[in-house]
C-alpha cells in the first residue's frame, strides 16, 4: 500500500532520518543518567536499553559487551562523549 505524504510530512520524515544518529547519542546520554540512579532490576533494564542504543550507533558487539561487563556509568559517559565528538 503506497502512501502519499504531504510536503510537510516528507520534510519531517527526512529530518528524522537525517538526525537519527544525533537523537541516538542524546538518548544514550539520558540513559547514562538513569544508570547512575538505577539499582537492581531497573539497572538491568537500563543496560538492555543502552546495549540496544549502542547497537544502533554501529558500535562493535565486543566493545558493547565490555562496557556491559564493566557496569560503570562513568565509562559509558566517556563513550557517549566520544560518539558526540
Amino acid at each position: 500500500m503506497d502512501r502519499q505524504y504531504s510536503k510537510f510530512q516528507q520534510k519531517a520524515i527526512k529530518n528524522f532520518y537525517d538526525n537519527r544518529e544525533t537523537l541516538g547519542i542524546q538518548r544514550l546520554g539520558e540513559l547514562v543518567t538513569d544508570l547512575y540512579l538505577a539499582e537492581g532490576k531497573k539497572r538491568e533494564k537500563t543496560w538492555e536499553q543502552v546495549e540496544s542504543a549502542l547497537k544502533n550507533t554501529g558500535m562493535k558487539p565486543d566493545r558493547i559487551s565490555h562496557l556491559r561487563k564493566q557496569d560503570d556509568p562513568a565509562l559509558l559517559a566517556k563513550v557517549v562523549q566520544e560518539l558526540s565528538a
